[in-house]
Formats: structure tokens, sequence, C-alpha cells
């Protein structure tokens, strides 16, 4: 049986014709690689739309993480803020409470300041500022207390050494920061500043501000450099920071006045001063409270 080709006649320079046969299976062959190839090509198109949209889909998700993870990192910053001024009113509390005798002596003052006291809005912010209100009205309501009345509330005792109360200032300088909210000078932002900075040149003296025994004297963790940590007694400790150096050591028994380290500025600072903190119980307290002048 003779083989079926297909003769393809092509006109060549100078109208000569060539004569091409090509058997039939061949051009069978042609279009069955033809229609393999468009369907390889098809194929790995719609495998490259795929991934392009994975990729994409891929890309939306790590932006929605990155988006969360910065809103995370917001609230948190925004939560240690409310957790801190919740602190300070806390101490604030306290302060007016030791202060001015409640418990001791009845003082009656209108419902409404109580209830703004302990009113609760929409934010934090506002409910912090409507009790910080009121705890001013109530102070400017009774009579100014007796000098050192706040430190004898705090060291009740009756065996009580006097010479632990830190009244006492562990150096002499300008006041460069005060106790509560203030501007970070770092990131800019309110923050809450648990102690006093009082500023002096570096290397001059700092004095226990009170009798007591050393619990910690180095490095600290929370940005104050080197510091000293005294306990006086009754939860009442005192922390000294930002230290150039330290002439103490833990478990030391110091005496008030005496000296026990030296204006620096390590740790997150911006110039020499000493960080001087009062705390009751963990929680801060505003140091001038206790200080004579």
């Amino acid at each position: 049986m003779p083989k079926k080709s297909y003769t393809f006649l092509v006109v060549a320079p100078h109208g000569k014709l060539r004569r091409i046969s090509i058997p039939s299976y061949t051009l069978y062959l042609v279009l069955a690689l033809s229609v393999a190839g468009i369907m390889g090509i098809t194929a790995l198109a719609n495998s490259y739309a795929r991934m392009l949209l994975k990729v994409s889909s891929y890309n939306d998700l790590r932006l929605e993480s990155e988006a969360l993870k910065t809103q995370n990192r917001s609230l948190e910053t925004t939560v240690d803020h409310t957790n801190k001024k919740l602190v300070s009113l806390e101490s604030l509390a306290s302060d007016v409470a030791l202060t001015y005798g409640f418990g001791r002596h009845r003082l009656h003052f209108p419902q409404a300041v109580f209830t703004l006291a302990t009113q609760s809005n929409s934010t934090v912010e506002s409910s912090y500022n409507a009790s910080l209100y009121a705890f001013n009205l109530i102070e400017k309501a009774v009579f100014s207390p007796a000098p050192g009345r706040m430190a004898r509330g705090f060291f009740h005792s009756p065996n009580f050494d006097p010479a632990s109360i830190p009244s006492l200032w562990p150096v002499r300088g300008e006041i460069t920061a005060g106790f509560g909210e203030r501007m970070d000078p770092f990131s800019g932002e309110d923050a809450f500043h648990a102690g006093l900075d009082i500023a002096a040149p570096k290397g001059t003296t700092v004095e226990a501000a009170g009798d007591g025994i050393v619990l910690n004297a180095g490095r600290a963790e929370a940005g104050y450099g080197n510091e000293i940590i005294i306990d006086h007694g009754s939860g009442v400790t005192t922390t000294y920071g930002h230290l150039s150096k330290v002439f103490v050591v833990a478990g030391q028994e110091v005496k008030k006045g005496e000296v026990i380290g030296a204006v620096g500025m390590t740790g997150r600072t911006t110039g020499p001063h000493l960080h001087y903190e009062v705390r009751v119980h963990q929680t801060p307290v505003n140091p001038a409270k206790f200080l004579k002048g």
C-alpha cells in the first residue's frame, strides 16, 4: 500500500520550482507536538498565575501581621502608661489618706466629691483626671498637717527609730524632674516619673537619706545604671540611681548622712544627676513628702 504524502511546490528565485514531499505521519506528529506544546504552555501559565495569587496573598498576610504587631506594641505602651497612672493615683490616695489622717478622724466632704473621684468614664484618661481633681479638692478642704505627719503615718510602730525616716536630702542640687507625669526626654511622650531627679556635678557624694540596710548595690535593670536600694523598715525603701561610684555592699547597715556613692550618669540619662525614689510596699510615693527643707 503506497504511503500517503503531501507535496509542496516552492518557487525558487529565477522562476525555478522545487518540490518537497512530506509524509503524512510527519504532519500528524508536528500537529500532535503543537497541541502538546500549547497544553504545556497553558498548564505553566495556570501554575504561574496560581503562584502569583499565593505570593500576593502571602504579602497581604505579612502586611496584616506587621500591622497587628504594631497595634499590639501600641496597646502594650498604652496599657503600661495606664498602669503607671493608676499606680500614681494609688500613691496619691495613700498620700492624702496618711497626710490628712483618714481613719483616725472622721472627715466629712460633699457627696459630689466622692462621686467625682469614683465615677466611671469612657476613657481611663478622663477618669484619672477626674479622680486627680477630686483628690485635689480633698487636699484643699482640710487644714495643713503638722510637719512630719506623713512620715509618722508610715512609720507607725512606737519602737521605730526616727533616724530611719528618709528625711535627709541625699544630695544638694537643682531638681530637674519632679515626681509624677512628665515628658520622657528620650521618646518625647508622656511618662510616669517615680522619683526626683537632682542635678549635681559628677562625683558629688551621695548620702543615705535615713538609717537602713542595703538591699542592692550595683547595676540596675530599670535603666538606672549603678543604683543603691536601702530598706528603712515598715515597707519603706529608697533608691539612688545613675551613680558613678558605689561605696556600699548588699547587706551593709548604713546610717543617715553616711556617704554611700557618688553622682554620675550611668544608665539611661542625659546628664549627671541623682535619681532618688521613695517606695512604700513597692509603690512609689513623692519623696518631697519626707524631705526636710
